[in-house]
């Protein structure tokens, strides 16, 4: 049992070599510290102290489960950012080269107090090395390609400026009686049966591996082979591992049952899955199901300490999944996360896109470098080679892509390290992963979409028309969609910060040394969807500004997702870029800095549902109604199409349709009409026939506006709300456009949607705060808000 080293730490901050050993540093500033965490989450503010030596020290407990420690225990350094040594009653005990090794250290008396020292970045980033055959932009420091730690905190222009410095993960000590040695699990499946095959060495005289379920368990013993233990536990009629959008995450426990002498222990090896998992093409198939995978790019939940507990990870995770969200990719300028995350994702069949922790840059190929490139590596596989979630392992963020832009010759895009030496460090602890070198690569150029993954920006930084989603023919958008997403309140300090004050635009991410950032993106797809010039609406009325930026990044999103998830398209799956902010203010990220969802959350929501409907433009060919259905049953329900001009009900067609399980159909709209009717406003006969069009398919609807997106409000639409228990019932008299709810201490499951006229929506909210006594509901087409009864 390990006991974590928690309690009683302490953080001083000295001159960089100031001091070589802790003999003095009594004389240093001292200020109470939590472990795990870093610098500035000791410290409660972002800090960047890479060119110190950050100095920690903590009281090493002398007891674990009320027996005395004594000699020959076992220190374990789980993560210290990033050049370290350590002492133990002044002896130097350990040090580590990189933020993701693990170090344990056996000590041979009773130790006492436990010294770390982090030594500075700056000081190891002045020495002479070569210089980089390309430049990464959004770098200051181009050197930091020598050195295994996070980028987050030293990317200025989107993410805090607060390196991790510290121990980050635990720290630990352990009266070790048992050596578990190196466990190898792996699950498969063929047919109805699975099997659990598990090879390890251990000091033991007799091993049984468990396997189990509910009432289902299943006992095999391991025999002795090759110098350690091997066996198979084989389950008939084995549950299947799914992604939660296609069926049940069905996970099975496995533990080591060993006899060793008179002592007799367990293990536990987590929980596994039974699924069949290929990618060919970049289109991941499970359990031989193509499933489009979609979702966002984690980002930390915590950007100073980088630590979060068990519930934090479990209830993002959730939130993940409400928003339809079936696939996560943890990008290489972040950090490996901790266990708990994994599992999370494991429990609730989310799949997992792991990149390792290279991004942009050129990095060495120094045989001492690549030493700790293949123990990272082989480390990292090692907790995640199990996992059911694991479906892709790629070698760095956008590497190939950068030495392209940045003129590298073209035998640099594919360095020896991502196409040779880490896919077979990779292979040889998951033989069956799919390996992707970069997360942008393929093609005569690697940003280019229509054949391997990319970083698809078309629509979004570069300013394409949203046709570009399709004209691109984006294979895998590995990320996508970036936009600064406006949240409901800013969170910045201060009462009032416009969207042109020095903090809003510090917040506001960009490249470093572009001349835009991400809110002109935003901007840009106002003006595109609402036809308003967003400079002189910002200077005259800056809520209706923010009011209008947050519906256009959600529409954007929504409206990319409906094409992409169509029966034709090309595109097998798509990762928003971020899911959460780093810090509070107009972020990446689709849910806030503390968690709440933005208006584009709830966008995607309904466009990544299991079960959706979109409408598309077809130009002459009018408008196409697109059904998806990722459940294993065919669906039959009543498509019903109904126009409206102004609140006068111009046309109703439906149709009995069935969409086949796991599939989608297409549908043209005027199938559901005897006459013609210009859906798409393609002809132009005089004034659109219809200003909306109101697809509903059962409970899942989608609306379609011929002549564009109302900018203009009426006086009142005749909105009602009405809450009953934790049920807000929402009416309209009149077509609402981007209906949305303010109801403080409460969230609700839906938000910034449309209702069509006299129709009523019940709305079911979570409790957050304290009960309501006041809130509103609003539409942007209409200028009289609805207080909630």
């Amino acid at each position: 049992m390990r006991t974590r080293i928690e309690h009683g730490w302490e953080v001083a901050i000295a001159p960089a070599g100031s001091h070589a050993d802790p003999s003095k540093i009594d004389q240093l500033v001292w200020h109470p510290a939590k472990v795990p965490g870093t610098i500035a989450s000791a410290l409660g503010e972002d800090c960047d102290h890479d060119g110190d030596d950050v100095w920690w020290r903590a009281t090493i407990p002398g007891k674990q489960g009320g027996s005395e420690l004594t000699a020959g225990c076992v220190l374990g350094f789980d993560g210290v950012a990033t050049l370290w040594d350590a002492w133990v009653d002044g002896v130097r005990v350990a040090a580590g080269e990189s933020m993701w090794q693990r170090v344990e250290v056996k000590l041979e008396h009773v130790a006492k107090q436990l010294v770390i020292r982090c030594r500075s970045l700056t000081a190891e980033l002045a020495k002479k090395r070569p210089r980089p055959r390309w430049k990464v932009p959004m770098l200051e420091q181009q050197q930091l390609r020598w050195l295994r730690t996070t980028l987050l905190g030293r990317t200025p222009g989107w993410s805090p400026p607060c390196p991790a410095v510290g121990p980050w993960r635990p720290v630990w000590i352990e009266q070790r009686v048992h050596d578990r040695g190196d466990i190898r699990v792996e699950a498969r499946v063929v047919g109805d049966t699975g099997a659990v095959e598990v090879r390890g060495t251990l000091a033991a005289d007799r091993v049984s591996v468990i396997v189990q379920r509910g009432a289902q368990r299943v006992t095999a013993a391991l025999a002795q082979a090759d110098g350690g233990w091997h066996g198979v536990a084989k389950i008939e009629h084995a549950v299947r591992w799914w992604p939660h959008t296609h069926g049940e995450p069905a996970l099975y426990d496995v533990e080591l049952d060993v006899h060793s002498g008179e002592h007799h222990h367990q293990i536990e090896l987590g929980r596994v899955g039974f699924r069949t998992l290929e990618v060919e093409n970049y289109q991941v198939r499970v359990n031989g199901v193509p499933v489009f995978c979609r979702g966002a790019c984690w980002t930390p939940l915590d950007a100073r300490s980088l630590v979060a507990t068990p519930a934090q990870y479990d209830a993002a995770v959730e939130q993940l999944c409400a928003a339809g969200m079936n696939m996560v990719r943890i990008g290489g300028t972040m950090t490996y996360e901790d266990d708990a995350l994994y599992d999370a994702l494991d429990a609730r069949g989310v799949l997992l896109w792991q990149d390792l922790m290279f991004a942009n840059m050129d990095y060495p190929d120094a045989a001492a470098f690549v030493a700790t490139v293949r123990a990272e590596v082989d480390t990292e596989m090692a907790r995640l080679a199990s996992r059911p979630s694991l479906a892709i392992v790629c070698g760095n963020s956008e590497g190939e892509q950068q030495a392209a832009m940045w003129g590298a010759p073209r035998e640099r895009w594919a360095p020896p390290l991502f196409h040779e030496i880490i896919p077979e460090v990779v292979h040889a602890r998951a033989p069956g992963v799919a390996y992707v070198p970069s997360s942008a690569t393929g093609g005569v150029f690697p940003h280019v979409s229509n054949v391997g993954p990319s970083s698809y920006y078309g629509v979004g930084a570069y300013l394409r028309p949203l046709e570009d989603a399709r004209r691109a023919e984006v294979v895998f958008a590995s990320e996508c969609l970036a936009f600064a997403n406006i949240p409901a309140t800013s969170g910045l300090p201060g009462d009032g910060v416009r969207a042109h004050h020095a903090l809003w635009k510090q917040r506001a991410p960009r490249d470093l040394g572009a001349g835009w950032d991400f809110d002109d993106v935003r901007d840009h797809y106002v003006k595109l969807l609402f036809g308003v010039d967003p400079v002189q609406l910002r200077s005259t009325d800056h809520e209706r500004y923010l009011e209008l930026g947050r519906h256009a990044s959600a529409e954007v999103m929504a409206r990319t997702f409906g094409e992409w998830r169509r029966a034709r398209s090309v595109t097998r799956g798509g990762l928003v870029w971020f899911l959460r902010d780093l810090w509070p203010g107009a972020g990446w990220g689709v849910v806030d800095a503390h968690g709440r969802p933005k208006l584009a959350w709830y966008a995607l929501r309904r466009a990544l549902a299991p079960l959706a409907l979109a409408i598309t433009d077809e130009g002459t060919n009018g408008l196409a109604v697109h059904l998806v259905n990722d459940g294993a049953a065919d669906l039959t329900r009543s498509l019903e199409l109904v126009l409206w001009r102004g609140d006068t009900e111009v046309g109703r067609g439906s149709r009995e349709i069935t969409v086949p399980a796991r599939g989608a159909i297409e549908l043209g709209a005027n199938a559901l009409f005897d006459g013609f009717h210009d859906l798409s406003y393609a002809y132009r006969f005089g004034p659109p026939g219809a200003h909306v069009v109101h697809a509903r398919f059962g409970d899942v609807e989608q609306f379609w506006f011929p002549a564009g997106l109302a900018a203009t409000r009426v006086p009142d639409v005749g909105l009602t709300a009405q809450l009953a228990g934790d049920v807000l019932t929402v009416s309209a008299q009149r077509f609402a456009q981007f209906v949305t709810i303010d109801a403080p201490g409460y969230l609700p499951s839906d938000d910034g949607f449309h209702l069509a006229p006299g129709q009523r929506r019940e709305i079911p909210l979570t409790r957050t705060g304290a009960p309501i006594k006041s809130g509103t509901v609003a539409a942007s087409n209409a200028e009289a808000t609805a207080k909630i009864a």
